[in-house]
């Protein structure tokens, strides 16, 4: 008996527990709409940025490397002695100056002999046509002598030209470099003197992709940087390769580049920013305002204090900002932080950048 009336107890409390928890629950449901039309939800804080329409030129970012104008090394033509250097290691030449004189009294010597057999063959095939004129010598025996004085003739000019190869000239303006040898040095064609380089302008040589071969023409302008150089240079294409390399696909091209203080270098590396298009009017946005969703990419915009949604076509895209085609107009006020909590008529308190 006493065990049934415990039982009876303990239910009686369990009732009154389940409806004081459904008195509460209910009561909860009538207070919660009063209450929420009493207190509106703080704004959340975010950033944002107003939208401006801009000239927007899209690049390709290339590597490419720096090469002389004109470059060669220095050699001798013909062999012999040096007794003579007439430039400065590092310095500045001019195109036809002498650079070095090589021993020619060897060449003198016979050039001089050369020239003396020249006057007397000259003289022998004067008395021959004379003689031919006066029917004293067959008509073979004149063009003999005229033969031989042709022969000497041409002797003369060959040694004429081996001594002017004694003396080494600079075929093009630009700078010697350090020279590897001394007066007194004994030269062959194979031994190299100096290299002579021609900085400027310098040569750009870079290549771009088979996407991109059509959006560059000659006369194109680029810019570029040098690694330990913050100077921003400007160069123009002048020469574009007619074909793909087959296994790279590539196509390569060649600009100037105006190298007046000498401060470009043959054999640096160059980060080229390529232009390849300009647009007018154009409405760029920072990257981390975009938001991926299903059907495309959205961004949110405040409009009287709320978050809107707004669905957006997009384009190009640079390191930090999104070339938007449709879907902004200039002057919104596009939200920057806080996208992914973001939620369309969400109250928001917006901080324009780079306003205080």
């Amino acid at each position: 008996m006493k065990i049934k009336k415990r039982y009876f107890v303990y239910l009686l409390l369990l009732i009154a527990v389940v409806g004081l928890v459904s008195y509460r629950i209910i009561q909860n449901k009538k207070t919660a709409p009063a209450a929420q039309s009493g207190r509106a939800a703080a704004p959340l804080r975010v950033d944002g940025v107003v939208v401006a329409q801009q000239t927007f030129v899209d690049s390709l970012s290339v590597k490419g490397s720096i090469d002389a104008n004109e470059q060669i090394q220095i050699r001798s033509q013909v062999s012999g002695v040096v007794t003579a250097i007439y430039f400065k290691e590092g310095g500045q030449v001019k195109k036809g100056q002498v650079l070095l004189q090589i021993d020619r009294s060897e060449i003198s010597a016979q050039l001089s002999q050369a020239q003396t057999q020249e006057q007397l063959a000259a003289e022998n095939a004067r008395r021959a046509k004379l003689l031919l004129e006066k029917e004293a010598i067959s008509q073979e025996e004149y063009q003999t002598a005229e033969a031989e004085l042709k022969s000497r003739q041409a002797q003369t000019r060959l040694i004429e030209a081996q001594s002017a190869k004694t003396t080494v000239r600079a075929p093009f303006s630009g700078t010697v470099g350090l020279r590897s040898v001394s007066e007194g040095t004994y030269l062959s064609p194979e031994t190299v003197v100096a290299n002579l380089v021609n900085i400027n302008p310098v040569k750009v040589t870079f290549s771009v992709s088979e996407q991109y071969t059509n959006k560059v023409k000659v006369n194109a302008r680029l810019g570029f940087t040098v690694a330990g150089d913050t100077k921003q240079y400007t160069a123009r294409v002048y020469a574009i390769e007619p074909g793909l390399d087959a296994t790279t696909r590539t196509l390569q091209m060649r600009a100037l580049a105006d190298n007046p203080d000498g401060l470009l270098r043959p054999g640096a590396f160059a980060n080229i920013q390529l232009p390849l298009s300009k647009m007018e009017n154009a409405i760029l946005i920072p990257t981390q305002a975009v938001v991926p969703v299903q059907n495309g990419k959205k961004v949110f915009i405040v409009k009287n204090g709320k978050a809107k949604e707004m669905m957006i076509e997009t384009s190009t895209r640079t390191d930090t900002e999104v070339l938007v085609t449709s879907g902004l107009q200039n002057g919104d006020t596009v939200l920057t932080t806080g996208v992914l909590s973001l939620k369309n008529g969400m109250p928001v308190k917006v901080e324009v950048r780079g306003e205080k």
